[in-house]
């Protein structure tokens, strides 16, 4: 088999592991109602006239009869039931379809969320459980629910798809049927009433089915899919060995080098990938010259590779081996390019005869692929492009004095064995005296040694010994041979040796720029991000470093420095300021307000300048290196990403706060409209009535009336007043006005005045009466006490007890509220004191407003005591108030100071 059309090996291992596992194919729809379920069967029941075995795992209809037709007939596993808040669920019944073990289990609905007390809390998770154990699976997905994509789908359409998938479900199917369908087809079944049943198809065209929207979302499926399928062209051509370039699509390779025809070259790629509509790349080989070009070359590889990045490309660097042509093809074919751009320099015809055209081979060698070639605009050649035959470093003079030594040594050891054994092939002895010289030390004591080596050889091997003269014509050509096989040898060496440092020094980058990343991932808050990227500069570069980043007005602020302690003077903020508002380079060495300090370099995102790194050092001759603002780039570039994350977490977190208030709006509203429409019903109706008869009316159904609009009133009175409440507590404008109060004299006023309300259940009070004196504000504690009794009555049956307990501990004191209810759910004690929330009860429980608990806690924590809530062991629900120490009033404290 020829080389290089062996299969990848990492491809064929993936695809045998592939194989072990079940077959999944997705059928992929834009938007409900486009017909998935239905094509799903359809191939279900193609299978099942085939003989393969087909069980429905789960199969939503949603009463659509052609749907529901072709259900039947299929084998149909009986659904699990799950309590869930008082329903019974049908969820899928994972362990009766292992245990059934079909060829083929349709499952649908992807995305959807599990009850809770399923083995798997989504659906998908139940698929791959059925992939792993062999069974092949048939499901259904619509594109708002890719993981990816979601955000995209929320601000297309404006709604939030809470159930989403892994992109990584997706990328693993095995096959993906896209299920589509015209905006206008879908339009029309819905008003036809085929997707929603009643007015739910016309409510839906006013909101998510709009054509704009479906358009779009039709857009984002076609994409995908076209995306997975290129992903498995890939793999494929990788399993099969397959070189040759299949031009699917298209794809574009820009080869980029130290000329600065490099940018014409990245904007040419660029025109050429907007008219194909293809991705592109932007390549660079690194060669054994590469790090001996000078610092301006190097910084024009740089600013190629940035501007190929900013224009939409992606980059990679990577190390050359012996033929340049060769390599780019090699990364072409096993990437599928279709397109290579690579310029033509304006070099001398001597210099191509010489060292090779390497334009010139790649268009000889790419067969099946397109190379655009562009001339260099330029009439005089690049600088950086010139050979450069003598440009390496001399080597310490040890290196000479260790190659003499050695080839001395080894000189006289040849000489014996020569006169001991007759080794026709003596010279080997030399070559491992040049491979050290070439591997220790370069290439110029390398050859110098392989010279010496060679006079060596003639001294002490060619007749006659010892002196450099020749007697033969053979000794001529055999000393000839020997002298350039030293070289070469010494020079491919060398090659390896350079190849081997550049690697190791990429390697040293890339492992610490990949662990300043790791830090990276788990900072959450801007000053803290600025502070570590600081101290990074300064460890890497060992400079002082300063970060600094915009405030509210978009000007500087420093958020960071290493070491601390540093400050910025007026030049230095002002060359920070224009580096910020310019993107470039400012500051010290530069071109621009060189007279700051320090050099002050943009931290670039796709969305602009971010941040501003800026370097210093005491020395005054200090300039910042070319290799060093590359990787000072490198790490700016990594902190903008930490930057760009950051501010998304907390776009996030911002956005639960919005949704959270939305909520509580919601709530709010709807508390407000059900709690003052209730009780104004009743005042209205009992007042009216009374109006209406008059003194025709009974005089003891007339006080009831009288008694029930009172009632009302005061139950409407009080839930203004927690309204009130609510407000001061929001506002934080509750200011606690404590003093010394008795315990017992305030439960007791409470009793009283809630004795109406309270009428219909026993009180016991446990209250000691050497209690202590409390720091609490009377006013704030009575609404607390009044919350809680009127809450315990809530929520218990008429006639049982309710307990109000005063405990003395060794620290703190406590007061227990017990009532003889249902108690509270267990799945509910953590949200009991949250804003409108309410226990569900049965129909005749009356209806709380959800402020009370929440208020109560509010004025307990503003007067710095707390509530907690929990079950008792025999029945009804316990809440306790605690007052810690420093509420608790010393005898030796004046009853009526304030603490």
């Amino acid at each position: 088999m020829n080389a290089d059309a062996r299969p990848n090996p990492d491809a064929l291992l993936a695809h045998a592991q592939q194989e072990q596992r079940g077959k999944l194919k997705i059928f992929l729809g834009m938007a409900p109602g486009v017909g998935k379920t239905f094509e799903m069967l359809t191939a279900a029941r193609k299978k099942m006239s085939a003989g393969v075995d087909v069980v429905v795992g789960i199969v939503e209809t949603h009463g659509r009869r052609e749907t529901m037709a072709l259900v039947d007939g299929l084998d149909i596993l009986p659904r699990r039931i799950v309590p869930y808040q008082g329903r019974e669920l049908g969820e899928f019944d994972l362990d009766a379809m292992l245990l059934r073990r079909p060829r083929i289990a349709l499952i649908d609905e992807l995305a959807h969320t599990n009850a809770e007390g399923s083995r798997h809390p989504k659906r998908y998770q139940d698929v791959e459980e059925l992939l792993d154990n062999g069974i092949d699976v048939y499901s259904t997905l619509n594109v708002q629910h890719v993981e990816s994509l979601n955000d995209v789908v929320a601000s297309i359409t404006r709604v939030r798809v809470r159930e989403t998938v892994p992109d990584d479900v997706l990328d693993a199917a095995d096959e993906i049927e896209l299920i589509d369908l015209t905006p206008i087809e879908l339009i029309e079944r819905l008003k036809e009433g085929k997707v929603y049943g009643g007015d739910g198809g016309e409510r839906a065209l006013q909101g998510y089915f709009t054509p704009a929207n479906l358009t779009a979302l039709r857009e984002l499926a076609l994409r995908r899919t076209a995306e997975r399928v290129d992903d498995q062209l890939q793999q494929h051509r990788l399993r099969q060995g397959i070189r040759d370039i299949w031009a699917a699509g298209e794809y574009v390779l820009v080869c980029v080098n130290e000329s600065a025809h490099s940018e014409q070259l990245v904007r040419a790629a660029r025109r050429l990938a907007d008219r194909l509509n293809a991705p592109w790349t932007a390549l660079y080989l690194e060669t054994e010259r590469s790090h001996r070009l000078p610092e301006t070359a190097r910084d024009r590889v740089a600013a190629t590779l940035r501007l190929a990045e900013e224009l939409g490309a992606e980059t990679r660097t990577l190390p050359a081996r012996i033929d340049l042509a060769e390599d780019v093809l090699d990364y072409a074919r096993e990437h599928n390019y279709t397109q290579i751009v690579i310029g033509k320099s304006r070099r001398p015809r001597w210099f191509e005869w010489l060292h090779g055209s390497v334009v010139d081979a790649l268009v000889r060698k790419a067969a099946g692929l397109t190379v655009v070639v562009i001339a260099e605009a330029d009439t005089a050649p690049s600088e950086a492009l010139l050979p450069m035959p003598f440009e390496f470093e001399p080597g310490p003079p040890r290196a000479y004095v260790e190659s003499v030594v050695s080839l001395a040594a080894v000189s006289a050891l040849g000489y014996f064995i020569d006169s001991v054994v007759d080794i026709p092939n003596i010279s080997l002895i030399y070559l491992p005296i040049i491979l050290s010289a070439a591997v220790r030390y370069g290439l110029a004591p390398a050859l110098v040694t392989a010279l010496l080596a060679t006079l060596a050889y003639n001294f002490c091997f060619t007749e006659p010994v010892f002196t450099m003269h020749i007697a033969n014509a053979e000794n001529i050509v055999a000393l000839a041979f020997f002298g350039v096989i030293a070289v070469l040898t010494s020079r491919l060496t060398v090659r390896v040796r350079e190849q081997t440092l550049l690697a190791r020094a990429q390697a040293d980058t890339t492992a610490t720029l990949l662990a300043f990343a790791r830090r990276m991932a788990g900072i959450r808050k801007l000053d803290e991000l600025a502070s570590t990227t600081a101290q990074e500069i300064r460890n890497l570069l060992r400079v002082d470093a300063v970060v600094l980043m915009p405030d509210g007005d978009g000007r500087l602020a420093l958020r960071g420095a290493a070491p601390a302690a540093a400050t910025l003077n007026e030049a230095d903020l002002a060359a920070a300021q224009w580096a910020f508002e310019k993107a470039q380079v400012a500051g010290r060495g530069s071109e621009t307000l060189p007279g700051a300090k320090r050099l002050f370099v943009p931290v670039r995102t796709g969305n602009g300048v971010v941040a501003v790194t800026g370097v210093s050092r005491e020395e005054p001759e200090f300039q910042i290196t070319s290799a060093q603002r590359r990787l000072l780039e490198s790490i700016g570039d990594l902190a903008a990403v930490g930057v760009e994350r950051v501010r998304l977490a907390k776009d996030v977190d911002q956005a639960k706060v919005t949704a959270d208030q939305e909520r509580l709006r919601a709530s709010m509203l709807t508390a407000v409209s059900h709690d003052l429409r209730t009780p104004l019903a009743g005042i209205l109706g009992a007042l009216s009535s009374v109006r209406a008869y008059g003194d025709k009316m009974p005089p003891a159904e007339r006080a009831a009336l009288l008694l029930s609009a009172e009632e009302e009133t005061q139950r409407l009175a009080r839930f203004v007043g927690n309204l009130l409440d609510l407000t001061r507590l929001d506002a934080g404008s509750l200011t606690p006005k404590t003093e010394a109060v008795q315990l017992p004299e305030l439960v007791h006023g409470v009793l009283r005045r809630m004795r109406d309300s309270l009428d219909d259940h026993p009180i016991v009070t446990k209250l000691p009466a050497d209690l202590p004196a409390l720091w609490l504000d009377p006013a704030l504690f009575e609404h607390v006490l009044t919350n809680l009794l009127d809450n315990a009555a809530k929520y218990t049956p008429e006639g049982s007890t309710i307990e109000v307990i005063a405990q003395r501990h060794r620290f703190t004191l406590t007061l227990e509220i017990r009532d003889r209810g249902a108690g509270i759910p267990a799945d509910e004690l953590g949200k009991i004191f949250d804003l409108f929330h309410r226990v569900r009860q049965g129909d005749k429980a009356r209806a709380g407003t959800g402020l009370g608990l929440a208020i109560a806690r509010g004025f307990m924590q503003a007067m710095g005591g707390s509530i907690k809530a929990r079950n008792r062991d025999d029945g009804g629900a316990v809440f306790e108030i605690e007052f810690p120490a420093r509420l608790i009033v010393n005898r030796s404290d004046a009853p009526v100071a304030t603490p």
